[in-house]
């Protein structure tokens, strides 16, 4: 069990308050907060190491240090090679910049299968890209009951001209996790690319790179407690695949070969200090000891974590439930919370969204209004002109704060 006080207290910004009103955060999905390791580290490389790496003096020296630790820290994270890990401004611009490379050899007659469930980050860049290319574009679509991908459509929807199939592990909408596993299989077996945006899944599930069977996956470090950056695997077989994408002078190897210009090694050593904090959880969960593997303590560190907003997630429905008017767009079942993320998009008969979401402004408590980008569900759910409210727990949420934001529905609510 996550010490919550411990957990909390790794976080500057969970002690601030305004005018004497505690900040309560449940925007998470958008953006978490900064575990205190991160602000540090970032420091002491702007400090310490300012300056680029391949040089023979010491601050360059160090700045390659933290860029070795960093690979290794993101290669634990997805369970890849260091030499599979690319570092980016965020997700959407990762796949905006890979999206042209990967279709590089797409001819007219050959299709990508997307989905109706993502995020446009994961949509638009191999729209784009299919367009360019006058390629077709596919979706798959999910079940409005179950809210799940409509798996069995997947035969009917890849075959021998699929060049590219792009899913995401956890919506940002729904909270559903996705199986990933069998998208990526299915791919696999016409050859086709495998796209896996983990963005929502990485700050609550290990990631697992060779149990998925994807090429290419990308997770957004503020997601995960950490600075504005992301991380992309790109598997070994598909960078034999793809031109490089970098400047004449730099080498041709992982990550310059894929990296263009000189990166951030300040939100790298940010991201690294990150991965440290979950991995930290473990030991805080006394379920991991500090000597071992990061892989070991990070596979402790988030199941703890999920276990804690398994809980918060029951609490969270439980008191949802007593509320009159409220539609959920998700699972709601008790029996399969582990199906999905704590990410909850709601609206409440009589109240819109924005209403609702001012509202709990003025209490302190930080929510989403909208669609979040989540382009393609909110039409499939018609919520693109008048949005929803959407509620985010993670690891440094408490119970006390998930039994706070109900008691302020019931009040904006009447009830």
């Amino acid at each position: 069990m996550l010490p919550i006080d411990t957990v909390r207290a790794a976080f500057p910004a969970l002690a601030l308050a305004d005018n004497g009103v505690p900040r309560h955060y449940f925007d998470a999905p958008a953006g978490s907060q900064v575990a205190g390791r991160v602000v540090q580290a970032m420091s002491d490389v702007m400090i310490g190491a300012c300056a680029n790496d391949g040089g023979l003096f010491r601050t360059s020296q160090a700045t390659g240090a933290i860029v070795d630790h960093a690979l290794a820290a993101a290669a634990a994270f997805f369970n890849c090679e260091d030499d599979e890990v690319v570092f980016g401004l965020n997700t959407t611009s990762l796949f905006f910049q890979m999206a042209p490379l990967i279709a590089h050899d797409w001819r007219p007659g050959d299709n990508i299968l997307l989905t109706r469930m993502d995020h446009d980050a994961n949509v638009s860049p191999w729209m784009q890209a299919a367009q360019a290319r006058g390629v077709e574009v596919r979706f798959l679509e999910w079940d409005r009951e179950s809210f799940a991908l409509r798996l069995e459509t997947l035969p009917d929807l890849i075959d021998a001209r699929t060049r590219a199939v792009a899913v995401g592990h956890a919506s940002n909408m729904l909270g559903t996790i996705n199986d990933v596993t069998a998208v990526c299989a299915a791919a696999r077996a016409v050859g086709a690319i495998s796209i896996v945006d983990a963005v929502q899944s990485a700050p609550h599930l290990l990631i697992d790179v060779a149990a998925i069977g994807c090429d290419l996956l990308a997770a957004s470090a503020y997601k995960f407690f950490g600075p504005h950056a992301a991380i992309m695997f790109v598997a070994r077989a598909l960078q034999a695949r793809i031109p490089p994408l970098k400047v004449r002078p730099s080498v041709d190897a992982m990550p310059t070969r894929l990296s263009p210009g000189t990166p951030s090694f300040e939100a790298m050593a940010g991201t690294a200090a990150a991965i440290a904090h979950l991995a930290w959880l473990g030991e805080a969960a006394g379920t991991a000891g500090a000597d071992q593997p990061l892989r070991t303590r990070l596979a402790a560190g988030l199941a703890a974590a999920q276990a804690h907003e398994l809980d918060l997630a029951r609490q969270f429905l439980a008191g949802l439930g007593s509320l009159p008017g409220v539609t959920l767009h998700g699972i709601a079942n008790p029996n399969r919370l582990h199906e999905r993320v704590a990410t909850f998009t709601f609206e409440i008969a009589g109240h819109s969204a924005d209403a609702i979401a001012a509202q709990l402004a003025a209490r302190n408590m930080f929510v989403w209004n909208g669609y979040y980008y989540a382009w393609e569900p909110a039409g499939v759910l018609g919520l693109r002109e008048r949005g929803a409210v959407r509620v985010g727990f993670t690891h440094y949420n408490s119970a006390a704060e998930v039994a706070a934001l109900i008691t302020a529905l019931a009040a904006i609510t009447g009830n």
